[in-house]
């Protein structure tokens, strides 16, 4: 068994009631700034209960990047809106700087901030310097000292020539980096981010990652991001929770996740592009944990990523492709990526995942 089946496995074990973690109220251990205990959340649909979050666990410490790493429809959303005391749990406890979701929402409010890359974030017919200075009178700071932090923060951004253009007028990526500076604008403890890159070009992507990255190094801010994007969380995050239907499957470095593995994920191309449905038989191999597939129409082939326990298990793959008739055009190891981390916990990619979903 290597080190992320015994983790899982672990996890299934542990008991319900965990002191430790239950006493969200605890002041003593200061390093830890988000606390979650046996977090759940469900919701009522037409169908029934929907269950967003199941007994989620976690600690984040104080100046820690902490990602958490899901496909569409998994909970990272909807844990983000109750840390963010937007949202109430249905059971279970969270905490955030020693204090209670439920029971002290209006401290919580006063040290944290969040940004989401799917919200609409400003006022249109203001300027951006207007939208930013009317949320910094939100948290009562003084004109002068918004001012300075607006600006400051904006050069980080590459922001300052925009400042006073009208919001409409800002391209998305440069919309998003006023979003960006709204989050810290109260120079909050604790920051949430929400897929904060999502839909913007590389270079601006890159641009908001390092201003994370800065954030949490020169201010010591914890920032507890929220995405599917799997270079993201291994380009700036300490820690990654890997999430999939509302429950933590396993939770460390991003170098560990990976190395736990053990041996390198196999890769094939293959020729013609498989039906719907007949790749199923690689999942049943013996030594394969999963896999996950996606087409190259351009080339007219799949690509198809395979977590396996070794080289014999890598040729029994191989082998099992061309007896489904098709030709496999190439193939190479590589080290597992984080990708291949959820292939493994769950038998299947992010993109089946969100497909099963819809």
């Amino acid at each position: 068994m290597n080190m992320l089946d015994q983790r899982l496995n672990d996890s299934r074990k542990a008991p319900q009631d965990q002191p430790g973690l239950r006493n969200v109220m605890n002041r003593v251990e200061a390093e830890i700034t988000v606390q979650v205990d046996g977090l759940r959340r469900e919701f009522d649909s037409k169908e029934g209960k929907v269950v967003a979050l199941d007994g989620v666990n976690l600690q984040v410490r104080k100046g820690e990047i902490f990602g958490v790493l899901g496909p569409n429809g998994a909970g990272k959303t909807t844990m983000i809106r109750i840390l963010s005391t937007l949202l109430l749990p249905t059971a279970g406890k969270a905490g955030v700087m020693g204090f209670d979701v439920e029971k002290e929402p209006e401290k919580i409010r006063a040290v944290i901030n969040m940004a989401s890359g799917a919200e609409r974030a400003g006022y249109d017919f203001i300027s951006a310097r207007g939208n930013l200075w009317f949320f910094s009178q939100l948290y009562g700071i003084p004109t002068e000292e918004a001012h300075r932090r607006i600006n400051a923060l904006s050069d980080m951004l590459g922001l300052q020539s925009y400042l006073d253009r009208k919001f409409y007028a800002l391209s998305t990526g440069y919309k998003q980096r006023v979003t960006l500076v709204r989050a810290f604008i109260n120079d909050p403890k604790v920051v949430f981010l929400d897929e904060p890159t999502i839909g913007l070009d590389v270079m601006t992507a890159l641009s908001i990652r390092e201003y994370i990255l800065k954030q949490a190094r020169e201010h010591g801010r914890t920032i507890l991001l929220a995405t599917h994007n799997m270079a993201e969380v291994d380009a700036i995050c300490n820690r990654v929770a890997i999430i999939d239907k509302g429950k933590i499957l396993a939770c460390d470095t991003p170098a560990a996740l990976k190395r736990s593995l053990g041996a390198p994920s196999l890769v094939l191309e293959v020729s013609p592009i498989p039906a719907p449905g007949s790749l199923e038989p690689i999942g049943k191999l013996e030594g394969v944990k999963g896999f996950t597939s996606s087409v190259d129409e351009e080339r007219g082939l799949s690509r198809i990523q395979v977590v396996v326990d070794g080289d014999g298990s890598a040729q029994s793959v191989v082998d099992s492709i061309r007896k489904l008739g098709m030709t496999v055009v190439s193939n190479w190891r590589q080290q597992a990526t984080l990708e291949e981390v959820f292939v493994a916990l769950v038998g299947r990619g992010f993109r089946e995942r969100e497909h099963e979903a819809a």
